[in-house]
Order: structure tokens, then sequence, then C-alpha cells
């Protein structure tokens, strides 16, 4: 569907044909810099869950969760319902959440390398703050601070992928964000096992080693190219032009050019891009931001790398067993990543989705039915029985590693027309931490209360999604960033409510 004016919906006409370009070192070693900041929101989830099952730190700030720890003939479901210790992970995300909204204005206005500056700067101020706390006020203080670094980071390192990729690798590339997010994963759950035997102050060099993907992400921030979407947006088109044709390794890109120039003209013009991502227009964009996050943190992955240390010590398992086995599954999440980046752009980002909903209902379930039959108050699982609910667990994590835990990010970073980008992105990023911070902060109480049905609820969670993704989502695989509107315009449902009528903005 070529041609026609579809004026405020955002470019005039599809020109992906024309696209010229190919991967060169340069945008990969920018896209590989500035993924880092994905290793940042990584680490602190893998980090919190070991970190709160350590005796050193449940001693200094959390002496009442110890001696509950120590107590054995209670229910294992609740040994660590807390809401303290539930808000030592979940103050993080409620920062994270307001600092997303605050860093829209910030990308939008003084570009993608800015917000990722000032996340780097945060973060590591926290990460500075929460190796040397000497109370609980402190510590939480450190945690806003990390919660305002992943907030900003979260917010503009995804949209600076999407527009520094070329559209046939778009979904690959971006893929270095949750690739970055897995091995903070992994490298925090080994880091975890290491220090838990530098008692009592191990838990003081997890917390402080957040600082060196901290200056690796402010260090990237300083030396990266702007995008050239950035650069064109604020008025600068032949700096643009010159990024451009630098990442693309052609003089040959009138085509793109013409395409952000485009988006940049409209963008230019909407003063509130909030207000307007609220119109009709851009109703299916709005949608994807607010459910694709939600759904993701709805699949329980957060709960598991949280507090899987937590999980397996109530299951039964030793102290080092259970940060072991939290190792294991970390490491299974961040090879995962590498089959949706070597398979994202080839079979699409649908399959992926529904393929991994589909393994992840089945092994929440399995997991539930262990748990019903075969563990209970004052009962440890068999070693048969614990080994296959780690190996359940780790399939779980890779269902989700090669689904919704890369491409909860990258879909929404791709289908907002250039003017409702920042405020889309900023949208996803409050969504999904609006919902992780729920989950952290509840978790603890859900486990108690549900037992083994937090398996199946989660799990019907997951069966939700699967069916909207079927239903709902568009491919967008090799779809241009700027021409995303076309797509809603040609989907069955969507093309409903996305209006033909260039004059048509409610």
């Amino acid at each position: 569907m070529a041609g026609g004016h579809f004026g405020p919906a955002g470019v005039a006409k599809e020109r992906a044909g024309q696209y010229q370009g190919k991967v060169t070192f340069s945008v990969i070693i920018a896209c590989v810099v500035a993924a880092v900041g994905g290793s940042l929101f990584g680490y602190d989830i893998g980090i919190s869950g070991g970190v709160t099952s350590m005796d050193g730190f449940l001693l200094k700030f959390f002496p009442g969760v110890y001696e509950k720890k120590q107590h054995v003939h209670e229910n294992n479901y609740c040994k660590y319902n807390n809401q303290g210790l539930s808000a030592f992970t979940s103050s993080l995300y409620l920062a994270g959440l307001v600092a997303s909204l605050v860093a829209s204005p910030v990308t939008r206005i003084y570009g993608r390398r800015a917000s990722i500056i000032c996340g780097g700067v945060s973060f590591l101020i926290g990460a500075t703050l929460n190796a040397s706390a000497i109370n609980l006020a402190m510590l939480l203080l450190g945690r806003i601070m990390l919660g305002v670094g992943i907030g900003f980071g979260n917010q503009a390192v995804p949209v600076y992928l999407s527009e520094m990729a070329p559209t046939h690798l778009r979904g690959a590339l971006n893929m270095m964000f949750q690739l970055a997010t897995t091995t903070g994963i992994f490298t925090a759950n080994m880091i975890n096992y290491g220090t838990q035997e530098l008692d009592p102050w191990g838990w003081r060099l997890s917390l402080g080693l957040a600082a060196v993907p901290a200056v690796l992400m402010t260090v990237g921030g300083i030396v990266l190219s702007e995008t050239p979407n950035s650069l064109i947006e604020r008025g600068m088109q032949d700096e643009g032009r010159k990024v451009l044709e630098k990442i693309r390794g052609t003089k040959n890109v009138d085509a793109e050019f013409e395409d952000m120039v485009d988006a940049s003209e409209l963008a230019n013009s909407i003063k509130h891009p909030f207000r307007n991502i609220l119109t009709k227009r851009n109703r299916p964009q709005l949608v994807m931001a607010i459910l694709l996050p939600a759904f993701q943190i709805l699949t329980g992955i957060n709960s598991i790398l949280f507090y899987a240390p937590v999980l397996f010590q109530s299951m039964g398992f030793g102290g080092n067993a259970s940060l072991y086995a939290s190792a294991v599954t970390g490491g299974v999440l961040c090879s995962s990543t590498f089959i949706t980046i070597a398979t994202v752009d080839r079979v699409g980002r649908r399959f992926l989705l529904i393929s991994g909903g589909i393994l992840m209902i089945i092994c929440q379930v399995i997991v539930s039915v262990i748990l019903r039959l075969k563990f209970g108050d004052n009962q440890h699982l068999s070693k048969g029985f614990s080994v296959l609910v780690v190996v359940m667990i780790c399939l779980f994590v890779l269902a989700f590693g090669w689904s919704w835990g890369g491409l909860g990010w990258t879909i929404p970073s791709e289908i907002f027309p250039l003017e409702t980008r920042s405020a889309g992105q900023g949208i996803t990023v409050a969504v999904n931490l609006l919902f992780t911070f729920a989950i952290a902060q509840s978790f603890l109480s859900l486990l108690c209360a549900f037992k083994f049905g937090i398996f199946l609820f989660f799990a019907c969670w997951v069966l939700v999604m699967t069916i909207f993704v079927y239903f709902f989502l568009p491919e967008t695989k090799g779809v241009p960033i700027e021409e995303m509107i076309f797509l809603w315009r040609k989907h069955w449902f969507w093309k409903r409510i996305v209006p033909g009528n260039p004059n048509d903005q409610n």
C-alpha cells in the first residue's frame, strides 16, 4: 500500500524498498556500548535476590527476618514474608517509574545520549550509597538513585538501539539490550555465589560492584554518536545525514533520510507528545505500550529472578544450593537471548512470543503440581523432585528469554512514530516498572497466601497474553521504524480504529 498522505500519522509514503546500507562497525560498536545500559537493569535484578538471602545483610537491616528464617517449624512458603524486605527490592522500581516519565522530555529535547549519561551517573551514586550503607534509610536512598538510573537508561537505550539499527537487523541488534540485561543477571548471580562466603560484608561487595556497568554506561554515553533521528528532530539535518551515512556505510541514504525528515517535521509540530499519544490515530501503539510491558512482568519472571535464592531456600534447598540454582537459571536466561538474536529477524516476533508463551504455561503448571503433591509445611522436596523443579524453572526461563524477555522491550521501542517515540517509550518503561514494583512488593505475601498456586496465577496471565499476541499484535519484522503506520492500517482489527483521513486526528 504505497502513496497517499496520512499527515499526522507518520511519513507520507512507503520507501522501505529504497533503503540502502549494511551493518557497519560503527553501528555495532554503538549498539554494544549503548546496550550496556541493560546490564544495569539485569545486575540489580540478579543481585537483589541473592543479597536478601545472605545472613549478614539480614542481620544488619532485617534482623526479624533473620530470626524467622532460623525457625524450622513454620510454613515453608512464609519464611521471608516481610514488607520491609520487599520494600528494599521494590523501592528502586517505584523511583524508576517516576524517573522514566522525567526522562521522556530529556530524551526528546536533549537527545538519547543525554538520558544514557544521566542514567549512568545516577546508578553510580546509588551503587556507592548501597555499598556503604550503615542504616536502612541510606540503603533505601541508594535504591532510589539506582531506580532513577534505570528509569533513564531503560527509557533511552531501547530507542537508541532501534534508531541506530538497519531495518532488516533491527530486532537482532535491539536484542543487545536484552543480552546485556541477562548477562547482568547471570553476572550478579555468580558474584552472589562467591560473596556469600565473605561473611558478614560480602553483600557490600555485591551491591558495590554495580558501579562497574554504571561507569561503562556513563563513558559510553559520552563517546557515542547521537542517533540521526534525534539530530534531525532537533534541527541538525546536515549532522544527522553524516551520522546516517556513517552507520549505513553508504552515501546513498536518500530514502531513509527523507523518511526521517518527514517524521521530524511532524514531530516538531507536536508540542505535547503525551497528549498526542492519547489520540485515536495512536491508539494501537498506546495499547501495546501499556499491555506488552505489563504482560512481560505478569509472566512471573521477575519473581523468580528477584527471589530465586529465597524461593529455592523456601523449597528446602540449602543456602549454597539455592544460590547455585539461581545462578544456573541466570545462565540459562543469558544463553536464551542468543536464540532470539539468531531468529527474531527470520521467524518474526509473533512466532517467538507465542511459542515461548506455550512452553512457559506448561512449565508453570508442572511446578505447581509438584509443589502441591510433594511439598508442604515442614517438608522438603526430595532430591529427584528438587532437580525436576529446577529443570522446569530453567525451561520456563529459557522460553521467557527467547520471547517476552527481549521482545517486551523491542516491540514498543520500534512501533511509535517519531513525534511520540520518547513519550511512548516513557510509558512503556513506566508501566514495566509499575508492575515490577507491584510484583516485587507483593510476591512474598502472594507466595505465603497462594503457596503452590502462585505458579498457576502467573500461568493464567501467560495464557491471556499469548492469546492477545495471536489476535492483536501484527508482525513488525522487516518494517522500517518510520513506516509502522502502514502496518496498523493493514491489520484486521486496528484498521477499524486508525483513521484513514489525514484530517481525522481524534
